[in-house]
């Protein structure tokens, strides 16, 4: 067995971010290894713990705190039953560690900050399903961190967006 990998999965409990974490689940996710959900909040949010880690983003929050309302609202997070419970499943099937980490800014940049902040072997992440002329409009999270991040990135295809 080789050594624990650090794999990181960018959250925002979208069906598409959910489909990402249980590729990275199904997928990657072996003994020993750590799962750190990657939350990105809006430069803009007003949440207790923003002035103190808006540079370095928050401390590693493990799984059994996660799961605690009153530090996930000092976060901005509200704890999905869904996500919350494939963490359970590979922390105890498994045997992986998992820690949530907040940024505060543009997703772009702090997915690729988280890379190397924390040290990641992987991250994987969700896609919207954009065209590409929404694409080129919308911009492309995925596209930029695939492009910039320095470690390896998987995009796991979501449903095409539908047209308004």
């Amino acid at each position: 067995m080789g050594k624990a990998r650090a794999i990181g999965v960018g959250m925002d409990n979208s069906a598409n971010s959910k489909s990402a974490l249980r590729w990275a689940v199904d997928n990657l996710i072996d003994a020993e290894d750590c799962l750190i959900l990657i939350y990105v909040q809006s430069p803009k949010s007003d949440h207790p713990k923003k002035q103190l880690f808006e540079d370095t983003g928050s401390p590693l929050v493990p799984l059994e705190e996660f799961r605690d309302i009153n530090l996930s609202k000092q976060y901005g997070l509200n704890p999905d039953p869904e996500v919350l419970d494939i963490l359970d499943t590979v922390a105890r099937s498994k045997g992986a560690k998992v820690v949530a980490k907040v940024y505060w800014g543009d997703p772009r940049e702090k997915l690729c900050d988280a890379v190397d902040d924390l040290k990641l072997d992987c991250l994987v992440l969700g896609s919207r399903g954009l065209g590409v002329l929404r694409r080129i409009l919308l911009g492309s999270v995925s596209n930029y961190v695939m492009v910039h991040a320095s470690c390896p990135v998987t995009v796991v295809k979501g449903t095409p967006a539908t047209k308004p």
